[in-house]
């Protein structure tokens, strides 16, 4: 996971939470509030997604949206930028998102909490989904993003 300033003191929190579950969480920055490029976090934890590093990322800035633009540049990541429980569950159970971003300023901690939560505990259902999927990909080849 990672953030940029905006979103650090949600990623603290998320990360607490993660780690509370017995989840394995990879911290890949911002480190403190002091102010940075989310690009630069955005590409980390999108980088470790795309390459199958990690199976799973989240991602926090003010919005989500500037996370959310960055991680969905990178080849086979679907981000999904969430704020209410009915589209986290379907970021996974529809378009298996394996990339949930946030907006720090969007949503409060307790409900960030819940989204994380709905969003690891759904599954994909496939089948109609998973042939969206493939031409999702197929987009990604033909633009030369794979």
């Amino acid at each position: 996971m990672g953030s940029d300033h905006a979103g650090f003191d949600l990623k603290e929190e998320i990360k607490s939470f993660l780690e509370e579950r017995g989840e394995i969480v990879e911290d890949l920055g911002t480190g403190s509030r002091e102010s940075v490029d989310y690009p630069d976090y955005g590409r980390r934890v999108a980088e470790t997604v795309s390459t199958g590093e990690a199976p799973l990322g989240i991602l926090i800035c003010a919005t989500g949206i500037g996370m959310s633009i960055v991680a969905n540049k990178f080849p086979g990541v679907r981000g999904a930028l969430v704020g209410d429980l009915y589209s986290a569950r379907m970021a996974r159970e529809h378009t298996d998102a394996n990339l949930l971003i946030l907006g720090a300023r969007v949503v409060q901690p307790e409900l960030a909490r819940e989204l994380v939560q709905t969003w690891l505990e759904a599954e994909f259902q496939g089948e109609r989904h998973q042939r969206r999927i493939d031409k999702i990909a197929e987009l990604e080849k033909e633009n030369g993003a794979s």
